[in-house]
């Protein structure tokens, strides 16, 4: 019962995600929206939308444990679990435009969440800060991007999405699949979490485990799934711009919102162990794309022997 509660959770946050993008998509297509903004916003910031409500969701069930340890360990898990896997498939290019900008942005909302857990708590002016910041970077980079060369290939698939858009789902179509989705990933993320607590009682292991592992890893198969197929298509740089968005969103985006609903105490396990780990895996990933301008397979195998470590050290009370 226990474990259907969990998986049933985890397949209503990844379908419920799923239909909720598709319906924004379509709405926003048919208002005129450029194929830009769309994939910056609604989808790039959509498939983060298990990890946000599961942990809101947390942190208003009174389990600040998940709720950092969702964002800590996705973190984590999309360098060392998704890119790694994804250099295994197909050698991950660290050279498109924009990467060293969003790898920068990733390095400080980084060095920002390793702060807070240093410090303790995560208050609700900070969670402000954090929103206000990402507002930035997202406007900043709709700009940065409409200035880059490749805006003449963007414009071409707008006109593409012209001719075709009558192919696309209609307004109330689209709105009918948003509210679905919104439904099941909020169904789902109360699913999910009352099955974590209890799965943690159970097991013995504190929410903080839980946490970085089961619900982290679970609220990130949206981008697991995004990785895989990109790098099996020779597109390993979309694997790449996918996870340094989604762990710019992860801590501007879903810890901002996570402290403005209830301020946040970090758990002191958290502090003391998985904010070394983000901290070390984030900069061999720096290293990786400034000196090698690539994630090579010898690296991808690495980061998941390193993230196995990480986990079985969990399992075995070693973390």
């Amino acid at each position: 019962m226990l474990a259907a509660m969990v998986l049933g959770g985890l397949a209503l946050l990844v379908a419920g995600g799923d239909l909720l993008v598709r319906g924004a998509v379509a709405v926003a297509r048919r208002a005129g929206v450029s194929p830009l903004v769309i994939g910056l916003t609604l989808v790039g910031f959509g498939t983060s939308t298990p990890e946000l409500l599961a942990s809101v969701q947390a942190a208003l069930m009174g389990s600040p444990d998940i709720a950092v340890g969702n964002v800590v360990g996705s973190n984590i898990a999309n360098i060392m679990l998704i890119l790694g896997l994804a250099a295994l498939v197909s050698p991950v290019a660290a050279d498109a435009p924009g990467v060293r900008r969003d790898l920068a942005v990733t390095g400080f909302a980084t060095l920002a969440v390793v702060g807070l857990l240093i410090w303790g708590a995560v208050p609700r002016w900070v969670g402000g800060a954090l929103l206000a910041l990402l507002a930035l970077y997202t406007l900043g980079t709709l700009i940065a991007d409409r200035r880059d060369a490749a805006m003449a290939r963007l414009r071409e698939g707008e006109a593409e999405l012209k001719d075709t858009r009558e192919f696309a789902p209609g307004v109330w179509t689209g709105v009918g699949l948003t509210v679905l989705g919104l439904a099941g990933v909020m169904l789902g993320a109360r699913f999910l979490v009352s099955g974590a607590v209890e799965l943690a009682s159970r097991w013995g292991v504190s929410e903080s485990v839980i946490g970085v592992t089961v619900v982290a890893i679970g609220t990130s198969l949206p981008e697991l799934v995004t990785a895989l197929v990109a790098a099996a298509k020779k597109q390993s740089d979309v694997a790449l711009g996918n996870v340094l968005g989604s762990n710019i969103f992860n801590v501007l985006g879903i810890l901002g919102v996570t402290a403005l609903v209830t301020p946040i105490a970090v758990p002191d396990e958290i502090a003391a162990r998985d904010t070394w780990i983000l901290a070390v895996s984030m900069v061999a990933l720096a290293a990786a794309v400034l000196a090698l301008r690539q994630i090579p397979r010898a690296l991808g195998l690495a980061l998941l022997a390193g993230y196995g470590v990480y986990v079985a050290g969990l399992a075995g009370g070693l973390g």
